[in-house]
């Protein structure tokens, strides 16, 4: 028996959620509380008596632990230093629910003598506890927490299959500061108290341009093909301008098919849609790390794929390099362990590093994959946001020649490089025509409407504006927001890569942390939100080194000045608690 008491009552506790890998499937636990579907204790009157409650728990508790330990083979979705975290956290969501239930049968027994309505609700148990308050999970351990108070909310799994609770787990802890942000955003007149958000990678620095441009005569256009159901692949017009568009700015050394375009909304539906056409569940794509947390939502959305990470060196001299042998590496013990690897994911300027590739890195990574019949996706969305002119973007349609064109596929799209990230407007370009039509098939579901689509047509066309108005001005003030945040954090002997491109920064926080981990990595980006500074932490980017955080610096001088204010605010806040641990902590070196 254990010593360890658990205050009961009618409410669920507080507690902190994470969501459940989507590749755990537990049976059903049907527990009797009132009314409930099935038969159960819950139907054998109000006599119940409490020890053959115990014993159906002691029961419960016994099979689902044997389960537990036999799916803990099966959990494919997750990278393997997470999975250890699983099993507990799984026993934990179960154990409370247990006893929540327990408790609230002993109540209804009572009451039934009473003639009273039982309390309890209804409640399946599938692995989480309905995206429950203590139902612990190793897919995402990375995200900061935040406590519900909503019962109804916690015991949802009646009403959600089994992937709609993991769905659900996983949207609720991956987007949970965005949602903080969205209800209490900083204005610099209505509400100076609210978020600051330096931690989603959006455009904020030409509003004002791309304002006035949208607002023109020749963007107002309604005719009857722009109210009507599309081409799923995108409207002609449209794809016709991005191949145009894509040739200039690419320097594609032929002009680029417009039947190689599909459009969708947004780049991550474009990845989302081609994990689904190129992989089978449980198949895997290479990524090198830290990279953008979003294809990791992606992947699981939808296609269940798993992604094989590729950890970069933390240490000078080969500071987070990429190289083919460590894909090599990562290929090999990857198959060795049984996993069916079908790509390599790049993201080229890297996200959140910043680095961009050279074309002879490319041409090596592109060999490798050719090597093994892997695809390559490679996302392109950072590709006119390169502001260091000593540095010069390659993209990959750049190339004379591909060496496996069938296998090679980009991404790119107006949410960074143009800044207008609500218009959910993503293209894919590949020269395999059956990639492209299944592609295509997920338009009826992620399409973007013929307005929106003539617009960006509009836009795009516009070369003359784009190149002698747009990107002058928009990377100018790139330049201007990263030397007034690099020069803080000099100011504040932070470290940090200064790569030249992208609309953000990877900064290095480990002094701050005492000791070294992942928890004090998430206490520290906890004590930035609680000052009202979103930051995105390196454990959310799969870095394997605690300490790292990305920081946006693509917007407005004055809410760029108050966000440092903040952060100076919180890491001299750090800095006092740090002098008053024990002298035999374990600090980063």
């Amino acid at each position: 028996g254990s010593d360890t008491r658990k205050e009961c009552s009618s409410q669920p506790a507080e507690a902190e959620t994470e969501p459940q890998s989507m590749s755990h499937r537990s049976d059903t636990v049907h527990l009797p509380c009132g009314q409930m579907r099935g038969q159960g204790l819950g139907n054998q009157g109000t006599h119940t008596q409490p020890v053959e409650v115990m014993l159906h728990v002691k029961g419960t508790l016994e099979k689902h632990m044997v389960q537990l330990v036999a799916k803990r083979q099966q959990q494919d979705l997750v990278p393997e230093e997470q999975r250890r975290h699983q099993a507990t956290g799984e026993q934990e969501a179960l154990l409370d629910s247990l006893m929540y239930q327990l408790v609230n049968l002993l109540q209804s027994g009572a009451a039934g003598g009473l003639g009273l309505q039982p309390s309890c609700p209804s409640l399946d148990v599938r692995g989480v506890v309905g995206g429950g308050q203590r139902a612990q999970s190793s897919r995402w351990p990375d995200q900061p927490v935040h406590q519900r108070n909503d019962p109804e909310a916690t015991f949802v799994s009646q009403h959600l299959s089994n992937r709609g609770i993991d769905i659900s787990a996983l949207f609720q802890a991956s987007f949970q500061d965005y949602k903080l942000y969205q209800g209490d955003k900083y204005d610099e007149d209505k509400n100076t108290l609210g978020f600051i958000n330096l931690g989603i990678s959006e455009n904020k620095l030409c509003l004002d341009l791309m304002t006035e441009r949208l607002s023109q005569s020749d963007m107002n256009v309604i005719e009857d093909v722009l109210l009507q159901y599309p081409d799923w692949s995108g409207q002609p017009f449209l794809r016709e301008e991005v191949a145009r568009f894509l040739t200039y700015y690419c320097k594609a050394p032929a002009r680029l098919d417009p039947e190689n375009v599909v459009v969708l909304n947004g780049c991550c539906s474009v990845f989302s849609t081609l994990a689904m056409v190129l992989c089978d569940p449980g198949e895997a794509f290479l990524t090198p790390t830290p990279f953008y947390g979003g294809f990791a939502f992606s992947s699981h959305l939808y296609s269940k794929v798993e992604l094989i990470l590729v950890h970069l060196d933390t240490a000078h001299p080969r500071l987070f390099q990429l190289t083919v042998d460590k894909l090599e590496q990562a290929l090999l013990e990857a198959t060795l362990t049984g996993k069916k690897v079908r790509g390599l994911i790049l993201i080229n300027p890297q996200n959140p590093l910043g680095d961009v590739y050279s074309r002879d890195s490319l041409k090596e990574y592109l060999e490798f994959a050719k090597r093994y019949s892997l695809h390559v996706i490679i996302d392109e969305i950072y590709m006119l946001s390169v502001f260091d002119e000593s540095i010069t973007f390659h993209s990959i349609l750049s190339m004379e020649s591909l060496p496996d064109p069938n296998r090679t596929h980009v991404i790119w799209g107006t949410s960074k490089d143009f800044g207008i990230s609500g218009f959910r407007f993503g293209v894919l370009y590949t020269q395999n025509k059956k990639v492209a039509s299944a592609v295509s098939s997920f338009g009826y579901l992620h399409g973007v409407s013929g307005i929106a689509q003539y617009k960006l047509y509009r836009l795009l066309r516009d070369r003359e504006w784009i190149d002698r108005v747009y990107l002058p001005t928009y990377r100018s003030r790139l330049q201007r927001a990263h030397r007034y945040i690099t020069t803080k954090l000099k100011a504040l002997g932070i470290s940090f890569l200064n790569r030249g491109s992208g609309l953000y920064v990877w900064i290095n926080l480990k002094v701050y942390l005492d000791p070294c981990t992942f928890e004090e990595e998430r206490l520290l980006h906890r004590r930035f939100l609680d000052n009202k500074l979103i930051l995105s932490r390196g454990k959310t980017y799969m870095c394997k080194e605690p300490g790292w955080f990305r920081v946006v610096f693509a917007d407005k001088p004055l809410r760029l000045k108050q966000a440092m204010h903040r952060f100076y605010q919180v890491l001299e806040t750090q800095k006092l608690e740090l002098r008053v641990k024990q002298p035999e902590s374990a600090q980063c070196e």
